[in-house]
């Protein structure tokens, strides 16, 4: 139970966007103590995202696949996880861009294009990207956020 515990705890500090705080937690005494597979797994996620290293954080998905899927909880959140990076790995690409090629994007982000059009068009949807897909072109046109004056809202109070 203490080796769940301790994988709970590795996960709240990575989930939190804290993963630096997982490294002086497996060196300590009880770090030591409990050291297994699934404590290594969670060691290697914690350092993939300290890097912000989207591909490296799959490959240790893919290398310690049996330790995390056997807990569905770490499974689920790491899952999430994966897209949250994923979606900063995207909108840290498309910065410098007002209109890209979508299998421009794709190649940036070493992923398959249909799994990018996805990715871009939820990202689309959810309002986290503020943009447009014309696939008709294939290409992906970035819209600067509008910053929205509060004239009118002040207007309101005064009737």
């Amino acid at each position: 139970k203490a080796t769940t515990a301790m994988k709970y705890m590795l996960l709240s500090k990575i989930m939190q966007n804290r993963p630096q705080e997982t490294s002086p937690i497996l060196s300590s005494k009880s770090g030591l103590k409990y050291a297994s597979p699934g404590i290594d797994a969670m060691a290697a996620i914690a350092t993939a995202l300290t890097e912000r290293n989207l591909k490296k954080f799959e490959q240790v998905r893919g290398q310690f696949k049996s330790q995390i899927d056997e807990d569905a909880i770490i499974a689920y959140h790491l899952d999430d996880l994966n897209e949250t990076l994923l979606e900063q790995n995207i909108l840290r690409i498309l910065e410098p861009f007002s209109r890209v090629e979508i299998e421009h994007v794709a190649e940036l982000v070493e992923l398959p294009l249909p799994r990018t059009q996805a990715k871009l068009r939820e990202m689309i949807l959810d309002g986290k990207l503020n943009s447009t897909l014309d696939q008709g072109v294939g290409v992906l046109i970035v819209f600067d956020r509008e910053q929205v004056r509060s004239t009118y809202g002040n207007d309101e109070n005064h009737y």
